[in-house]
């Protein structure tokens, strides 16, 4: 199953998303998504999984949780926007993650960049940056990767130019 994976889109429209995502199984966006009408036109290309973010309005947080839990492949993985990293998980998702255990933690919010195996929760993180005009980032991005059994594997980083 390959999925590619988006956030901080901020109701930024790029028709690359199209392009980077029209070849994968489906597409996971981390929060702060921005319009109903991104969300939709994601969904459009490939299923989306996704979950609200904190400048999501009301529309979005009824349509997406703040925590998405699901199994792909042998991965169990956990999404959320406001998430933390390795080492300094946000104290609103540390006890879920220690209680759930998941083998990839997904997390948007920071507009950086990081994937990083975190070897005291045997977990993988990733944040995929952010792929939307607003914010911090200088360079928008997106990841794509394989989950094949419990391998994860060919994972892509795709920077968009043009901020």
């Amino acid at each position: 199953m390959k999925a590619g994976l988006i956030s901080d889109t901020h109701g930024w429209w790029d028709d690359k998303y199209i392009q980077y995502f029209s070849g994968c199984d489906e597409i996971w966006h981390a929060g702060d998504i921005g319009s109903e009408t991104v969300a939709d036109r994601l969904a459009a290309i490939k299923p989306l999984r996704a979950v609200y973010g904190n400048i999501d309005g009301q529309d979005l947080r009824l349509r997406y949780p703040k925590i998405a839990h699901f199994k792909v492949e042998d991965r169990r993985v956990m999404m959320t926007h406001i998430g933390g990293y390795p080492g300094r998980y946000d104290p609103s998702v540390r006890a879920e993650l220690l209680r759930v255990k998941p083998d990839i933690f997904v997390a948007g919010h920071s507009h950086i960049l990081k994937v990083r195996f975190d070897s005291q929760m045997n977990c993988l993180f990733i944040n995929p940056g952010a792929a939307g005009k607003n914010g911090i980032h200088q360079v928008r991005t997106l990841v794509r990767f394989v989950i094949t059994g419990a391998a994860v594997k060919d994972l892509e980083v795709i920077e968009l130019k043009g901020r």
